[in-house]
């Protein structure tokens, strides 16, 4: 049972076990992803999460990001296991090589986001996936980086996304299939419109 599941449990009438439910579709329980839905509607404060992670800075380019825990429906919850995300830089850009770049972090991100996205809504939808795969890119001009040009960002300058999909659907199912994960996926939304990110520093005592 997840945790919106035993916590709709303390705060409505009983719901029938997922457990029990056999209607999955593209490794969705449908059943629970409605039952979520509809509880969701009924009490907002359900939906509100919050995200969380601890980084330490281990050399060069190199860091180390763990993530332990969450807040959701209303409570705080511990991951099954600790997860480590180390990122570093290719040796061109004066690292070791010995992980993934933030940037590469950042696309990959994106890619998992739109895809589970598009899972989520034609499962809701009964619209079974044979498979699923997408190439992402971004392009960076490191002047904006190095400060050698104002006028040039940061960040990355565009972002492609290509995605094949396999399914048995009309042209038209297809079609309505190909809008679902980038018109609901959170991390596409907070890139193209933009997130409100406030950086705070402070000094550490020495040791």
């Amino acid at each position: 049972m997840s945790p919106v599941e035993k916590l709709i449990e303390k705060t409505s009438a009983p719901v029938a076990s997922t457990e029990a439910t056999t209607n999955f579709v593209n490794g969705v329980n449908v059943d629970g992803l409605f039952q979520t839905v509809e509880h969701v509607k009924s009490n907002p404060t359900i939906a509100k999460f919050h995200f969380q992670l601890n980084n330490e800075w281990i050399d060069g380019p190199r860091t180390r990001s763990t993530i332990k825990s969450f807040h959701g429906a209303l409570q705080d919850h511990q991951h099954a296991r600790p997860f480590t995300l180390d990122s570093d830089e290719p040796s061109i850009l004066l690292g070791r090589d010995q992980a993934p770049g933030a940037g590469e972090y950042l696309l990959s991100a994106l890619a998992a986001c739109v895809t589970s996205t598009l899972i989520y809504h034609a499962a809701a939808r009964g619209i079974k996936l044979e498979e699923v795969e997408s190439q992402v890119e971004g392009d960076i001009d490191l002047r904006g980086f190095l400060g050698i040009d104002k006028n040039v960002r940061n960040g990355f300058q565009n972002i492609r996304m290509n995605f094949k999909i396999r399914a048995d659907v009309s042209d038209e199912q297809f079609e309505e299939l190909s809008k679902l994960g980038p018109m609901f996926s959170p991390v596409l939304d907070s890139l193209t419109k933009g997130v409100p990110v406030t950086v705070q520093t402070q000094r550490m005592n020495k040791k």
